[in-house]
């Protein structure tokens, strides 16, 4: 018995790597495709394939990252392949490209293998999967029933594992309907995010390439090797999203539609609408391994009106945008009418009811159907449709060809033309034992968002029961393991340690800018934290100390913000905090508000509380907590080591009488102050000019008890007892050091005196 071959990405790569090759999977792959399967117009026959993986076998000796390397994929037969034909499913329009289209070029060069191009809709005008000369593509699970369409061929070849994912395109929803009918994931990315050279157009201003696979993250991970502009013109775009849906502190508002009336009740279409509604509630926003802003608030179903849409959708086939299509096609339409499907034809010859002026009119009323759409963005975060109302029978097809084709787009016409993504997904069968899916519908820019939650939502299943294709293996948890993403909007991690913090009174300032919390963590135990005084609302101030000296591991959230809301946040910042680095108990540092030295002057060490919300619990307030230094911040091993070569070098120049050298150990200040034995100096020209006027010593000086206590990493106070050889009394001396900005240790403050000492001489130490 021939062994089963993966189906899904995450399936083949695993085979590689337990040593199967390429070279010997594909060509079994290619075995098994009947010759008269109407899902296939052309199949790559052994010279071409043999091609691919010769080329696949150079670029792995080369080391290349091949992210899809060995992976069998089907292209919609609009898209060019260099040196095969592109037929549109129309014989009569068929051409054959030098060169591949951008997505097929992309695909390949990441390891991709094309085994076939597909059957379509001709010219990808229909959602039923029937208008070809190739042949209608039926549904792999009910062979009554369509595949759906445009992109027929290509869902139908993924849901019977014949390939782990395909291309199709999407501009009415030819990329969704046929995946809800097939148990498949179809994702439509943005218009405008991928490069669309080599696609024959639909409709040009709003096409885009789609693809079907078997599970989101397989998806995720071909949208993020296709995207990417080209050369090509772009008519619709749309800034990157960040990774994430929904706001901090509030419910994931999931937008459904009020009215469902169009679902099929006949086929138990509700009955499964109703199940998928109640699969919201199992939905675990970390369950694909991110942390959306949502996390620990639920969800939130809002029923919606989509009136405004459904006046969008009505656009598409009722307004000038037929003419796009028109534009491609025209020549046949003049020169071989017979060789377009009647049915096709007759939707396109449309656009001759349509002038120049009526474009501009339908632009018009687009962009105000769109401005009516934001009010309901507003309320919702993300919104979530069936992706199909019904699944007609091929008969019934055949017998209303536009009518039964029309009902299909009801949950998907309006997608593309204003610009949003979406993401089809399986969501079980009807009580009739029908394919049913639902879409996920999120503002232009959130492919990445849709794609965790799309996984969030199958891994939501329970293993095992949720329908994969047509009757294919279940899903496994390697199947569903979040792989390569697509792109989102850079962020920056941002570590907040006071006002900012979850419940305190700054915190909207990071929910206002979409701001999503990644950890509850701590510092590394390298830090300090000082109540700020004076600041409204309290604020604390946090510092990293010193080599050598004691610090706290100080509670913190870390938040990923959207680096364009990062310029208006710190706007925002007071001093003396500022944006630093900080180190995090892990050992990972990330951008961090830290004080400026200066502001911490007068400011209590709150430490030992540790972090700003146990200090606040505790109902300390800054003008009310005792100030002064914890015990363990004195007598600090640094500044022994720094300021013990200092005082010795201090000592040497004055028993030398340097006089220039004793000037650069005191601070240049009129602050400065020095108390002699019978002489005082105030401010730093008193002292130069009173150094300058005394003799050279004429005795020795003996050093005795000397003592070094650290007041923190900046102020030190040295002392030091003396004796000279020409008096018998005892000499006294105590110095004080302060650590200033581009200038280092400096005497800021010294006394020296002289008294009868009775008592006997004590031995030190440090001298004895």
């Amino acid at each position: 018995m021939t062994p089963p071959l993966p189906t899904t990405i995450a399936g083949w790569l695993s085979a590689y790597r337990a040593g199967a090759r390429p070279a010997e999977l594909i060509p079994a792959l290619a075995a098994r495709l009947a010759e008269d399967d109407p899902a296939w117009i052309l199949r790559c026959d052994p010279a071409h394939l043999n091609a691919q993986l010769d080329r696949l076998a150079a670029l792995q000796r080369e080391g290349r990252a091949l992210p899809l390397a060995g992976v069998p994929f089907a292209v919609k037969d609009n898209i060019d392949v260099a040196g095969l034909p592109t037929t549109a499913a129309c014989p009569a329009f068929a051409y054959t490209p030098e060169r591949h289209a951008t997505v097929v070029q992309r695909l390949l060069d990441a390891g991709a293998i094309l085994i076939g191009k597909t059957n379509l809709d001709q010219f990808a005008t229909g959602l039923v999967g029937t208008r070809s000369p190739y042949g209608a593509v039926p549904c792999p699970l009910d062979p009554q029933r369509v595949s759906g369409g445009s992109s027929s061929g290509s869902a139908s070849v993924v849901a019977r594992g014949l390939v782990a994912f395909a291309l199709g395109t999407d501009t009415a929803g030819s990329g969704r309907v046929p995946a809800g009918f097939n148990h498949l994931v179809g994702l439509k990315p943005t218009p405008g995010r991928v490069g669309m050279n080599g696609v024959l157009p639909a409709c040009r201003t709003l096409d885009v390439v789609s693809v079907f696979a078997l599970d989101v993250p397989d998806a995720a991970r071909v949208l993020a090797v296709m995207e990417g502009p080209d050369d090509g013109p772009v008519f619709q775009s749309a800034a990157q999203r960040p990774a994430w849906l929904g706001r901090l502190g509030r419910p994931l508002r999931v937008g459904v539609p009020v009215d469902v009336s169009a679902l099929d009740v006949a086929l138990g279409y509700r009955v499964a609408w109703t199940g998928a509604l109640a699969r919201l509630t199992t939905l675990s926003p970390t369950a694909a391994g991110g942390a959306p802003a949502w996390a620990g608030e639920g969800i939130e179903i809002v029923p919606i009106d989509l009136a405004p849409f459904d006046a969008v959708a009505r656009l598409l086939y009722d307004g000038p945008w037929v003419a796009e299509r028109h534009s491609v096609v025209q020549d046949l339409m003049r020169t071989q009418p017979d060789a377009i499907d009647p049915t096709v034809r007759r939707v396109i010859a449309r656009a001759a009811e349509f002038d120049a002026t009526a474009a501009f009119e339908a632009r018009y009323r687009l962009a105000e159907l769109a401005r009516a759409t934001e009010t309901v963005w507003q309320g919702i975060d993300v919104l979530l449709v069936p992706t199909a109302p019904t699944h007609p029978t091929l008969a019934a097809v055949a017998a209303e060809p536009v009518l039964r084709n029309s009902e299909l787009g009801r949950y998907t016409n309006f997608v593309n033309l204003l610009g949003l993504a979406a993401l089809a997904v399986p969501a079980g069968e009807t009580p009739a034992g029908l394919p049913f899916g639902v879409t996920w519908i999120a503002p232009g820019g959130s492919d990445a968002a849709l794609a965790a939650l799309g996984t969030c939502w199958q891994l939501a299943a329970t293993p095992g029961t949720q329908p994969v294709g047509a009757h294919l293996p279940a899903l496994t948890a390697a199947d569903l393991q979040p792989a390569t993403q697509p792109a989102s909007a850079p962020t920056l991690a941002l570590a907040v340690v006071g006002a900012h913090l979850q419940g305190m009174p700054l915190h909207g300032q990071l929910v206002e800018r979409g701001a999503r919390l990644l950890a509850r963590t701590h510092t590394a135990p390298r830090y300090r934290l000082h109540a700020l005084p004076g600041t409204v609302p309290p604020k604390p101030g946090l510092a990293r100390v010193g080599p050598g000296e004691a610090g706290h591991a100080i509670a913190l959230e870390v938040y990923e913000l959207p680096v364009d809301q990062v310029g208006s946040f710190l706007a925002l910042i007071p001093p003396p905090l500022g944006l630093g680095t900080v180190e995090l108990a892990d050992g990972t540092w990330v951008k961090g508000f830290i004080c400026e030295p200066a502001g911490l002057l007068g400011a209590p060490d709150v430490s030992a509380f540790g972090g700003w919300r146990g200090y606040m619990a505790a109902g300390v307030t800054p003008a009310a907590a005792p100030v002064g230094l914890a015990a363990d911040r004195l007598d600090l091993p640094a500044a022994h080591a720094e300021l013990g070569p200092l005082f010795d070098a201090h000592e040497a120049a004055l028993v030398a009488n340097d006089v220039g050298a004793l000037a650069g150990y005191f601070w240049d200040d009129a602050r400065v102050t020095r108390y002699g034995i019978a002489d005082r100096q105030w401010g730093a020209d008193a002292l130069a000019a009173w150094r300058a006027g005394v003799p050279a010593p004429n005795f020795t000086r003996q050093l005795l008890h000397p003592r070094v206590l650290g007041l923190g990493p900046d102020v030190a106070i040295v002392q030091v007892e003396f004796l000279r050889s020409d008096t018998p009394l005892r000499g006294f001396q105590t110095q004080t050091w302060a650590r200033m900005a581009g200038l280092g240790w400096k005497i800021v403050a010294a006394h020296v005196s002289m008294i009868e000492w009775p008592q006997p001489l004590q031995a030190s130490p440090a001298t004895d």
